[in-house]
């Protein structure tokens, strides 16, 4: 058993506690680390923007440039500063123009992405081909892939009610849907529970030194 002598493994060590505290009940500690983790990555995130993106792309341009198109610039800045009208009960309406653009270019860029990424290729990945039943077991797993689609996507159908045979395909979308959210809900702990193995590696063997 060694334990670490680095104050900086010490603080984290303690945080982690304190992190993990919460599952016995909320408690000071936790608040204390909950906080100092958002007001660090608040204030990094604000540092990487200042640097990274307004001094590069809005100063330099303004400040050095030699483009007459670098007045442009103006117009985000000028957008931007109608956020802080909501510090003011007279002016804070001016924040729903920065809120509109901000959304409307949002979903501008996204709403295409999504439907090329998600719809059309599970469009695409639906319609079975020759490739598709090049062997028994890819032909049976792309049949079920197009069962599942099919089904899951009645259960949705709200326009008529679920009867009939409507209704036993709706039942079997069920089926598709919780085998998916089972999944997805298994990788999630997976997930998890790597992060707890990290942690306790980082306790036990970096902090405490009892495991190498």
């Amino acid at each position: 058993m060694h334990i670490s002598t680095n104050p900086w493994v010490w603080i984290a060590a303690i945080l982690t506690l304190a992190i993990y505290s919460f599952l016995y009940k909320d408690n000071p500690f936790y608040k204390f680390a909950e906080h100092l983790f958002m007001g660090l990555s608040i204030g990094y995130g604000a540092v990487v923007l200042w640097y990274n993106s307004i001094i590069p792309r809005l100063w330099n341009p303004l400040a050095h440039g030699t483009s007459p198109s670098r007045f442009y610039l103006l117009i985000p800045i000028a957008i931007g500063l109608l956020s802080f009208g909501i510090f003011s009960k007279k002016y804070s309406w001016l924040i729903k123009y920065p809120l509109a653009f901000s959304v409307g270019a949002y979903a501008g860029f996204s709403i295409p992405v999504t439907f090329e990424a998600s719809i059309f290729e599970q469009i695409s990945g639906t319609i079975l081909t020759k490739q598709m039943m090049a062997t028994p077991w890819l032909a049976i797993s792309n049949l079920i892939m197009f069962v599942g689609v099919i089904t899951t996507i009645t259960y949705f159908y709200f326009s008529k009610h679920h009867k009939g045979l409507l209704g036993k395909s709706a039942r079997t979308g069920i089926v598709f849907l919780m085998l998916a959210f089972g999944a997805s809900f298994g990788y999630t702990v997976m997930a998890r529970i790597s992060l707890l193995i990290g942690r306790m590696q980082f306790l036990l063997h970096d902090w405490l030194g009892i495991i190498k």
